[in-house]
């Protein structure tokens, strides 16, 4: 009789899912760099309120954030195609949509989805930074640039890094869905290699056994980078520390 479940299989078979992983994490790179660069340029437009873009942006972001993941990566695998294929025929092109690799569709589906995620916790740090050191900053003769740069991202950042953390987690999970798209990465490679000997439960237990490794790493690492870029809140003045700051300013007057 076979094993019910086979416990040594299950690390067999995580060397084999590993080939895959630098695809999902490429998968990952690449979808995070999109969906932060769309995601700030998307809440600098809300804040700003630019007519017709605002509202476009606005729309942008509910329909993606409504929508499953899924959905959106079958669109973008099936919808991408079909649009080029009007452009070839309108401007008399013959593009060959067959030699698209399946991971671009994948890293726009991903990409524009994490975008509309992060251009709320984009929105919600910037709009955290106290108007009255960008007012301090401006009086100070600092350009539009400079008070972006050496007042409004840094305390931005402190405020978004753990949020941001959390929505890169999701998304590592969310390349688990990139075989919508014909991506064989660790999860489509496990479905593959489960099919060689039907032990789906084992395989898939490695794979749950990679994902938890992955998100633990990155826990501890955003852990550390949000340690060392947090703003130190100023201490409170003590006792002990009056008497000698009034002595410093009577030798200061004197």
């Amino acid at each position: 009789m076979a094993k019910l479940f086979d416990f040594q299989l299950v690390f067999t078979e995580i060397p084999d899912l590993l080939a895959y992983l630098p695809t999902t994490l490429f998968l990952t790179f690449v979808a995070l760099l999109i969906g932060l660069l769309v995601g700030f340029v998307i809440a600098i437009v809300r804040m700003n309120k630019i007519p017709v873009l605002s509202q476009l942006a606005t729309a942008f972001v509910s329909v993606l954030r409504g929508t499953p993941i899924i959905v959106q990566l079958y669109i973008s695998y099936f919808g991408i195609p079909i649009a080029l294929k009007y452009i070839n025929y309108y401007r008399g092109t013959d593009f060959n949509i067959n030699d698209i690799p399946g991971i671009i569709f994948a890293m726009i589906a991903l990409g524009l989805n994490q975008s509309a995620f992060d251009s709320e916790t984009i929105r919600s740090a910037i709009q955290s930074v106290d108007k009255g050191q960008l007012e301090a900053a401006k009086s100070m003769g600092m350009t539009g640039w400079q008070v972006l740069r050496r007042v409004t991202i840094p305390q931005a950042v402190s405020v978004a890094l753990l949020p941001l953390g959390n929505s890169l987690i999701a998304l590592i999970k969310g390349t688990s869905l990139a075989f919508t798209c014909s991506v064989m990465e660790i999860t489509a490679a496990g479905k593959v290699l489960a099919g060689r000997n039907y032990r789906y439960f084992e395989v898939y237990c490695s794979l749950a056994i990679i994902y938890w490794v992955i998100t633990f790493i990155l826990e501890r690492v955003m852990a550390a980078i949000e340690k060392k870029v947090s703003i130190p809140e100023q201490p409170p003045e003590t006792e002990k520390s009056l008497p000698k700051q009034s002595e410093a300013r009577k030798e200061a007057l004197a």
